[in-house]
């Protein structure tokens, strides 16, 4: 393949002929079958495929530059008209010309057209397709015409012999490979166009299979590999462990203590924790981190906890060092915008292994941090970063490379179970699935935007009873396209209605400095009514806020309105979250709506919202570098996903005859190079 060609194929991701082979049709047509003219002027509408000569081929001007081209068959005509085209196509749309077109017939000024027609030259005696055309996922510079032929000679040239033998399929109930590859791909005119589009035909179940073995072998072989490598014993957790839970002014609950034994089993063994805590808003994973780091730091590690913003970052250091202070722990921050004096003071802490407990953003893993002696690496809200990004964390310290720290990620958005095991299946996982005693759950309503005046009066009525309120908005400026009232708007409307009460504002642009001094200010009772954007998603705790008021709730997706509910109800008090709506609404904003006034439970939330978005966007940065799935359906699939996973264990194990030669054709056949992206 020449370089051009070989460059087009790369715009659309694909680097060799098997991953050519496994770019699959989205769709199809049928070209298989011929409408006449004449019936076609008979049913006026739908999507068809005729043919005729051409007996009128111009570029007119009127009311747009345009080629309008005249089919006929003797009896009737029909229009074929262009709007966008190259001076080639008249040349080959020229009178007398006889033309196969396929497209939607429409009602136009001079008759029946279609406009932007596929069509084809052809002669009397060109014979119709026997199998349904197929039609690829495509990009700029990328034909449909190219990429059938460059698949086709992609199927001639590869090896399409399965990697499963066939008692194993037969156990399984799958066609073979190739059959599957090569229907797929050329399917028969009396194929199941409908199962096809639905990927419910039994080839699309091998191709979802084969997808769903190659990741979870993947996945579980980077559980082994990290088994291999080295980690620091630590002993049991000593005084220092015992003095901070001691010092708690809450009882653990039970599952914060299954969770803190899971964790202190993974700290003693010699290969690297890779654990990830999920628990909702408000569960108490924090206090587990922390009893986590004292574990560590008994054992003379440092430790290091990254949050994606700064604001959140900020909030741990103090809830951390509050905590630890006393105890005699020395717990510092690291953020991108503290001034150069203040960061060289820090960073020296570090290196020196003062500094033992490090909180910070993403300024944790620049080239200018290094750590005396990190033991573990705490990720909270792991979702945000991508894998990249955790891995440099993982590999700072003295022994990088060597010796790999502990490695604890945490996650306030639950993940459904089928997600778990396909994603995460190379993680061990906890859970905190119930909230503390004397958290109540929230009532969440829904309001219209045009009984605005109510919700002022709600306001008025949870301050005069000493509660503090937030109001989140979508946007920090106006937008035409949206038009969305605005943070800034909504603080000006507010202050003037409020004007007995202070109205902070709080956005993403403001500095670090201006953000926090509005929080201090609001977790002190100095301010009663917050407006913010979406900065406050996560992490900010304010005990004494009892009302979450959410504007435009449509706009948003389902777990950014799970974590804003999250901001409220955060101690015994009553709290209520309104959630205020644009009509009209789409479907998928009232199944969002109606799901959060139903039910708090995070786990039920995540798994509607999987079911709305898709894994893709569910699971965030978390996909840089790791591969999607393209074809199974995490929903739909639940049994191909067990069976996979089954699979990957007996092979791995050894339980099957040729187990070996199987995993490594299976996986050089669906991942080829990209599996060194999932071993992190």
């Amino acid at each position: 393949m020449n370089k051009t060609n070989a460059g087009k194929l790369e715009r659309l991701g694909i680097h060799t002929d098997m991953e050519l082979v496994l770019h699959l049709p989205s769709r199809y047509e049928d070209e298989t079958k011929l409408t006449s003219l004449s019936e076609a002027m008979f049913r006026r509408i739908g999507h068809i495929q005729t043919e005729g000569v051409v007996t009128f081929s111009e570029i007119q001007y009127r009311p747009r530059r345009q080629l309008v081209v005249f089919i006929s068959d003797g009896a009737s005509q029909l229009v074929l008209r262009f709007l966008h085209f190259y001076a080639s196509q008249q040349k080959q749309l020229a009178v007398g010309k006889r033309v196969r077109a396929r497209g939607e017939l429409r009602q136009g000024f001079n008759g029946m057209e279609m406009i932007h027609p596929a069509y084809k030259i052809v002669d009397e005696n060109t014979p119709l397709p026997d199998a349904l055309t197929p039609v690829y996922p495509t990009g700029e510079g990328v034909s449909q015409n190219f990429l059938r032929k460059a698949i086709h000679e992609a199927l001639d040239k590869i090896d399409l012999s399965d990697s499963l033998p066939d008692a194993l399929l037969n156990k399984l109930d799958l066609p073979g490979f190739e059959k599957s590859i090569r229907y797929l791909h050329n399917p028969p005119a009396d194929a199941d166009e409908n199962a096809l589009l639905d990927r419910t035909h039994p080839v699309w179940g091998r191709m979802k299979f084969d997808e769903l073995l190659a990741q979870q072998l993947s996945m579980r072989r980077a559980r082994i590999a990290r088994r291999r490598q080295k980690s620091n014993v630590m002993k049991a957790p000593g005084l220092l462990t015992k003095q901070f839970i001691r010092s708690l002014p809450f009882s653990l609950t039970d599952e914060q203590e299954k969770v803190i034994a899971e964790i202190r089993e993974d700290l003693v063994k010699a290969y690297p924790m890779q654990r990830l805590l999920q628990g909702d808003v408000g569960s108490g994973k924090t206090v587990v981190a922390a009893i986590a780091a004292c574990h560590a730091i008994d054992n003379g590690f440092q430790v290091a906890m990254m949050a994606p913003t700064e604001i959140l970052a900020e909030q741990h250091f103090q809830r951390l060092n509050e905590w630890m202070e006393p105890l005699g722990i020395s717990v510092v921050w690291l953020n991108g915008s503290m001034k150069k004096k203040a960061k060289e003071a820090v960073l020296s802490s570090i290196e020196s292994g003062q500094a033992q407990f490090i909180v910070g953003t993403h300024a944790l893993i620049q080239d200018g941090v290094r750590f005396a002696n990190l033991g573990l690496a705490i990720i909270d809200e792991q979702h945000r970063f991508g894998v990249g990004q955790r891995l440099v964390l993982r590999n700072k310290g003295e022994n990088a490379g060597s010796v790999i720290p502990h490695q604890l990620m945490m996650s306030a958005t639950p993940i459904p179970r089928t997600l778990a095991m396909t994603f995460y299946a190379d993680l061990d996982v906890s859970v905190i699935a119930k909230l503390p005693p004397g958290r109540k759950p929230v009532v969440t309503r829904l309001i219209d935007q045009s009984r605005r005046d109510e919700v002022i009066e709600r306001i008025h009525a949870a301050t005069l009873a000493g509660r503090q309120v937030y109001w989140v908005c979508p946007l920090i400026e106006e937008s035409e396209a949206l038009q969305l009232q605005t943070a800034v708007e909504t603080h000006a409307l507010l202050t003037e209605a409020l004007d007995e009460l202070s109205v902070g504002l709080i956005h993403g642009r403001m500095k670090p400095a201006e953000k926090q001094a509005v929080m201090t200010d609001f977790l002190e009772k100095r301010v009663h009514v917050l407006v913010a954007t979406t900065v406050i998603e996560v992490g900010v705790d304010v005990p004494n806020a009892s009302l979450m008021i959410i504007e435009h709730a449509e706009r948003f997706g389902l777990s950014q309105l799970h974590q804003l509910r999250g901001r409220v109800g955060r101690g015994s008090i009553d709290s209520v979250c309104l959630l205020m709506y644009q009509k009209p609404l789409g479907d998928t904003a009232k199944k969002r709506l109606m799901t959060m006034r139903e039910t708090n439970d995070g786990f039920v939330i995540s798994r509607r919202d999987l079911e709305i978005r898709g894994p893709g966007e569910f699971l965030g940065a978390r996909q840089s570098g790791q591969a999607m799935l393209r074809f199974a359906d995490l929903e739909k699939d639940v049994d191909l996903i067990e069976k996979a996973a089954s699979l990957a264990d007996d092979l791995l194990s050894g339980k099957l005859p040729d187990s070996d030669t199987i995993i490594s054709k299976h996986l050089a056949r669906w991942l080829d190079y990209r599996e060194e992206y999932l071993n992190v």
